[in-house]
Formats: C-alpha cells, sequence, structure tokens
C-alpha cells in the first residue's frame, strides 16, 4: 500500500461503505475526538485551537484517544472544517465561549479578490496531510482512517457571518442580492476542497465525509442552486483526479444536515454514502435514497443522556430501521461536549451486539 501503510485489520466500514456485506453494522460517532473526553481536554489545555489543528503529533494523538477507549469501526481526522477559509487567506480564530470568529468576514463582494485565487494545498494545509499519514501509520491498520472538508455552502456562511448564526441571514442575503457572486465564491470554494480531498487521500485518507452542516439554512430552491451542483462537481471531480494519480477510490460521504428535501437528489451526487439526521424516519430515508447507496446515521446526539438500558433499546430500533447491511451506525450530529464517555460506549457496543443478534436470526 502508498507510503508502506500497515495492513488494515477491520475493513467493516469499508465494507457497508461500498455496499458489501458485514458481519455486523459498523459504527463511529461524529466529533468522536471531542472534548467530552477528559483526556482531550487535558490535552488541548495549554494550546490555541486552530494551533492544535496545525500540530500533526496533536491532531494523531487526539485522533486516536476515543479508539483507546471504544471499539469504532473507523477514525477521523481531528482537523477544523474552517481551515479552507483560512487557506483562502482569512484569519479565523477560536473565542472562548462563542466558538470561531473571522477577523475580518466577507462584507462586499469586492471583498472576493481579498481571498486567493489560486490555493497551494500542500503549502497551506500540508499540516493537515502530515497528520493524516502519522495517524495513519499510528493506527497500525486498526480501524480505516477518514478525512474531511466542510461544503462550499456551509464554508460561504461562515465567511459571510463571520461565525456561528441562527439564522444565516447575512449569507443568505448574498444568495438572493448577489447570485453571480456566490457562484464564483462557491466555484472557488469546490476547486480549492477537490484538491485538498485528493490530497488527504494521497496523504493515507481511506474515506473521505463532506459536512453541508448549513443545508437545513436553505429552501428546496436555492439548495437546488446554491449546494447541489458544488456537492456532486466534488464527487466528480475528486474520483477523476484520484484516478488520473492512480490513487485508490475511496468511499465518499455526503452529510447535509436537516436537507430532507434533497435526499433522493443527494443518493445521485455521486457518494457512496449518505448521512442522515435524526430528524427523519430510517424507513422513509430508504425509501428516498433506494438501494444504490448505502446511510449512515442517525440516532438523536442527545439519545445519549438516556441511561444506558434505554440506549440500547434505541439503538436496536434504529437498526431495526435501517435494517443492518448497507448502513453504518452513527449519530445524527456531533457528541456534546458534556456527553458521558460511558454512554458513548454504551452506544458502540449496542449497535455491535444488536447488529450481530439481527444478522444471525
Amino acid at each position: 500500500s502508498p507510503k508502506g501503510f500497515p495492513k488494515l485489520k477491520n475493513d467493516t466500514f469499508l465494507r457497508a461503505a461500498r455496499g458489501e456485506e458485514t458481519e455486523h453494522t459498523p459504527v463511529w460517532c461524529m466529533r468522536q475526538a471531542g472534548r467530552y473526553l477528559p483526556e482531550f481536554r487535558e490535552t488541548r489545555a495549554a494550546q490555541d485551537f486552530f494551533a492544535t489543528c496545525r500540530s500533526p503529533k496533536l491532531c494523531c494523538e487526539l485522533t486516536l484517544q476515543p479508539l483507546r477507549r471504544f471499539p469504532l469501526d473507523a477514525a477521523i481526522i481531528f482537523s477544523d472544517i474552517l481551515v479552507v477559509p483560512q487557506a483562502l487567506g482569512m484569519e479565523v480564530v477560536m473565542v472562548p465561549g462563542k466558538g470561531p470568529t473571522f477577523t475580518e468576514p466577507l462584507k462586499e463582494v469586492e471583498d472576493l479578490l481579498k481571498l486567493r485565487q489560486k490555493v497551494d494545498v500542500t503549502a497551506e494545509l500540508g499540516y493537515v496531510f502530515q497528520a493524516i499519514t502519522l495517524t495513519r501509520h499510528s493506527l497500525e491498520g486498526r480501524v480505516p482512517l477518514i478525512g474531511f472538508s466542510g461544503a462550499p455552502w456551509t464554508l460561504m456562511s461562515y465567511m459571510i457571518e463571520g461565525g456561528g448564526s441562527t439564522t444565516m441571514a447575512k449569507a443568505k442575503s448574498w444568495l438572493y442580492r448577489h447570485p453571480e457572486a456566490s457562484h464564483r465564491l462557491l466555484r472557488l470554494l469546490t476547486d480549492v476542497i477537490t484538491d485538498y480531498l485528493v490530497g488527504q487521500v494521497a496523504a493515507g485518507a481511506q474515506a473521505l465525509q463532506l459536512f453541508e452542516s448549513h443545508a437545513g439554512h436553505l429552501g428546496p430552491e436555492q439548495f437546488q442552486d446554491f449546494a447541489l451542483p458544488y456537492i456532486r462537481d466534488i464527487a466528480q471531480a475528486v474520483k477523476s483526479k484520484l484516478k488520473e494519480e492512480a490513487l485508490p477510490l475511496v468511499p465518499m460521504i455526503i452529510f447535509a444536515k436537516d436537507a430532507h428535501y434533497a435526499l433522493r437528489d443527494l443518493a445521485h451526487a455521486g457518494y457512496e454514502v449518505v448521512g442522515l439526521d435524526w430528524t427523519i424516519r430510517p424507513q422513509e430515508a430508504r425509501a428516498q435514497t433506494g438501494k444504490d447507496v448505502t446511510l449512515q446515521g442517525n440516532l438523536d446526539p442527545c439519545a445519549l443522556y438516556a441511561p444506558k438500558e434505554k440506549i440500547g433499546e434505541l439503538v436496536k430500533k434504529m437498526l431495526e430501521g435501517f435494517g443492518t447491511q448497507r448502513y453504518i451506525a452513527n449519530l445524527g450530529h456531533g457528541l456534546y461536549p458534556d456527553m458521558s464517555p460511558e454512554h458513548v460506549g454504551a452506544f458502540v457496543e449496542a449497535v455491535h451486539a444488536h447488529s450481530r443478534h439481527i444478522n444471525k436470526h
């Protein structure tokens, strides 16, 4: 394998992503490397958030922490979606109690000229590639490593809002007032994201997830105009570049939070896996996406506040809804900082136990 990586011992997640049969349903959690783990808080305590992201050694350590505790079926590299706007020349800082904050968000169309129009991803984001290579070796083939990026609309919304927002009104006003400039920005992001994802595979990522976390702020028509075409383009461009560069064709996951209205389109957007949030019934999601994609999700993260026995019941119900094949268990969004690691463990174990039981009978 490239770069002399260790041989993979547990490929359940990759087989499920490709639609092959699995003995148990694989499981991983969005934000599994996170503040709910005391060891994560300890590792991160002395460091600025983005300085941590730029340290391959720390990213590797944080990625491995949850795997030391839980029998997860995949690791996801510790990083952040906002490293892409940073690569375009924008400054983003992590403000305690507030979250990621852009010192100079995009206000006017002219501000697009301040962005780097050509990004050398190895120069700007090489630290992520180094973290992936180091982590892939450090995993010693235990489980596959997932790389990721934010999707164009989600990144655009942060770049204009300057941080989180409940309405995304500033970013959405661009879509209505400046449609052409919006498309210019989305195209620029698409090109950078494509190179970034291909670079992650070259560095050792064995699957890729695209996070369209702010999909739910768009209605069906705006999603059709300003999100879906770029989501499609990324899948197509990444795959053709991987072929050109003789790199492995890794499975790709699209997670568009709250975009139920677009599930049919997303199932045909060129991704092997469609991630789901917790606001849709498993049977309904299957009906809309058909038989040719794997589904991933979708337990309500807050279900992990329930007693452990209850978590087991909810997992069993979820597995009965999705079926154990062509399915990757996950939460419908990331883990929250105040969650109990024991309850995360109960979730992971319940997926393995119940899916094995269902498969046997």
